[in-house]
């Protein structure tokens, strides 16, 4: 676990660092102990729709599987943070091109061949990232810690005061998909306004980081897998999913239509939530 604690002590650094005058977030010890995928629900998916399924895709769930005693698969991917891309510095980030019209430059700069697994990554981020956002959506990449904390307050309010919550996992292991079962009562994170980011394949570290003005519930879930893995998960339910894309994926995993069920997905370790602080209380972050 050691690995994973170094990048989580990094990114919490970074943070403190970037956030001055007390201004961006603070720890709340009240939520330190329990508290961008989809999970199908053993029970009602036989073995031959799992096997044919890409197990990436098992993240997603409804608020109705959010039980004790509740098992379902989850993937939750494993990466080396000693092999992820770092974060840039915003200068040095503001000064190479991000944008898909840039695209042919960016191959020739990072020396990537056209139609490689890079540069098809690549590829597929630029677009992601300038796709229009949904209606009543914000979205932006971030390119670097700062552009990322800057586009969180622009949302929650540049006085604002937040926290940052993610996923971890409490033991080593190799195991990608397992069935979970849900330990303890699910505890709902206060979350007025929210900022997800979600990392993205690029030869530097981009978040895409987005805020919906839907109602959205935050969730931190205490999970233990068939082979005693224990992971404290984090979980987001959106509640009106009626403005999203018929092909979303979540719909085809869930088996329902848009807007006529919440869904909800677990978070890999590597994505972040700010929400905004509750209370005042003190002055650190609270990277979870």
């Amino acid at each position: 676990m050691g690995a994973e604690f170094a990048f989580k002590f990094f990114l919490l650094y970074l943070l403190l660092v970037m956030c001055v005058d007390g201004k961006g977030g603070a720890r709340d010890d009240s939520q330190s102990e329990g508290m961008h995928g989809e999970p199908v629900h053993v029970h009602d998916h036989p073995s031959s729709h799992m096997d044919h399924m890409d197990h990436s895709l098992l993240v997603f769930f409804t608020l109705n599987d959010l039980k004790v005693g509740r098992t379902m698969p989850v993937y939750f991917p494993k990466k080396d943070p000693s092999k992820s891309p770092r974060l840039l510095p915003r200068e040095d980030a503001n000064s190479i091109p991000f944008s898909y019209e840039k695209f042919p430059y960016l191959l020739q700069f990072f020396s990537f061949s056209n139609g490689s697994p890079q540069a098809l990554a690549m590829e597929d981020t630029l677009r992601e990232c300038e796709i229009k956002p949904i209606k009543g959506e914000v979205k932006f990449c971030a390119t670097s810690l700062e552009l990322m904390l800057d586009f969180v307050q622009g949302i929650l309010g540049s006085e604002s005061r937040f926290k940052v919550v993610s996923t971890t996992y409490l033991t080593e292991s190799s195991i990608l998909l397992q069935n979970y079962t849900i330990l303890e009562v699910p505890k709902e994170v206060p979350a007025p306004k929210m900022v997800a980011c979600h990392t993205m394949p690029y030869p530097y570290a981009v978040f895409y980081c987005h805020s919906q003005e839907t109602k959205n519930k935050v969730f931190m879930v205490s999970l233990i897998g068939e082979n005693g893995d224990r992971v404290e998960a984090l979980a987001v339910c959106h509640l009106d999913t009626s403005q999203w894309s018929r092909n979303h994926v979540s719909f085809k995993v869930l088996g329902i239509e848009p807007g006529s069920s919440d869904v909800c997905h677990f978070f890999p370790e590597d994505n972040l939530v700010y929400v905004p602080m509750p209370t005042m209380s003190n002055n650190l972050i609270n990277v979870m």
